[in-house]
């Protein structure tokens, strides 16, 4: 696999350049902040995602090998492929997304071209546990250190239950405003049922 191109930059397209190493050129895609920094004539060297298909390898060049290992990990999100993934580098920087990720943001993920509330919370429950440590500097913690995602999880608990989509909203809404201390997914769980249950 090719993690990296180091050569002389040959053409810039749209959505492509052509990056020249020892005389052989390769077809990069890329999106409009990486293909800013590429000058024909100049020297480069690109963060390099590649991807087999049966018929075609293609590869996707960063300008960070920081993008390039988001741009691949957004990919194991479900209903996520390449497009949508270089989309969310293209509209958000790297920590932004694992910020958001981590902290249960759909409001954020919603920016990226293509992603909706569904989609926003499919890649926060199916990343939320594989992005690694966020620095959470200067931005508010969650209360009570939450788990990234919990929001997702309690409300599809509490729909798996048989409450409708409105009241595990309530109900979640009620948990940030009454500051609920659970520090995991299964005591909010409960919390929320708890809530629930006085209607």
């Amino acid at each position: 696999m090719i993690a990296q191109l180091t050569g002389t930059v040959a053409a810039v397209g749209e959505s492509y350049a052509v990056v020249d190493v020892g005389g052989v050129g390769y077809a990069v895609h890329a999106g409009a902040h990486t293909l800013a920094n590429l000058k024909v004539g100049s020297q480069t060297v690109l963060a390099i995602s590649t991807i087999v298909r049966e018929d075609s390898i293609t590869l996707h060049g960063f300008n960070t090998a920081e993008e390039r290992d988001l741009f691949e990990l957004l990919q194991n999100a479900q209903k996520i492929g390449p497009r949508i993934a270089r989309d969310a580098i293209e509209a958000l920087r790297p920590e932004v997304i694992r910020h958001a990720i981590a902290t249960g943001d759909t409001t954020t993920l919603s920016r990226i071209p293509g992603v909706g509330k569904k989609s926003a919370e499919r890649i926060i429950l199916d990343l939320a546990d594989k992005i690694g440590p966020v620095d959470l500097g200067g931005v508010p913690k969650q209360v009570g250190g939450r788990p990234g995602g919990w929001r997702i999880q309690v409300g599809q608990g509490l729909q798996a239950l048989g409450w409708t989509a409105k009241e595990a909203d309530t109900a979640i809404e009620k948990l940030d405003a009454e500051g609920a201390d659970g520090t995991d997914v299964p005591t909010l769980l409960k919390q929320a049922i708890r809530l629930l249950g006085k209607r």
